[in-house]
This record gives structure tokens, sequence and C-alpha cells, in this order.
């Protein structure tokens, strides 16, 4: 999810000195610039944040639907739990 169109834009962030070094490292580690460093680690973060409220709930539904888990009859359910209670 790389756009390209459109004109590109000027960020400035301001960082305490150790935290700048920090990112410097980071960044030669992957033999990057600090400025391609950021932008990438930006891209990922936009990548894992849901789009809206709804992508978000959609994404948990989804995670769910993955598992299989045992299910039974609701008042089968609520019968045992209640039994689970007056033992």
């Amino acid at each position: 999810m790389y756009y390209t169109h459109g004109m590109s834009k000027r960020l400035q962030v301001l960082f305490e000195e150790l935290e700048f070094r920090d990112i410097q490292r980071f960044a030669r580690r992957k033999q990057l610039t600090v400025a391609e460093w950021v932008r990438q680690v930006l891209r990922e973060a936009r990548r894992r944040e849901p789009a809206s409220e709804v992508a978000k709930k959609l994404g948990s539904i989804r995670a769910a639907a993955k598992y299989d888990f045992p299910t039974a009859d609701i008042g089968d359910m609520l019968a045992e739990i209640e039994r689970g209670y007056v033992k």
C-alpha cells in the first residue's frame, strides 16, 4: 500500500538527542537513511491500524472465525453454568 500519486509532503518531527541516536542506529542496521526508515515504520504502523471501527470489528470477527470452539444449545449451556453455581 504505497501511494505514489499526488505531491510529496514534508513532515518535521522533533526528538530528544538520545531518542534520535537510537533511530539512527535502527536505520543503520537496516542500511537505510533515517528518512526511509521512518517512512517504512510509519507505513507498517498504518497497515496495522484499522481504517475504521467497522474494519476493526470485522478483523476481530475474522480472527475469531479461524478457531473451532465447542458449542451447545444456549439453554443447555446456561443450565450447565447454573449447575456449577450450586455445587
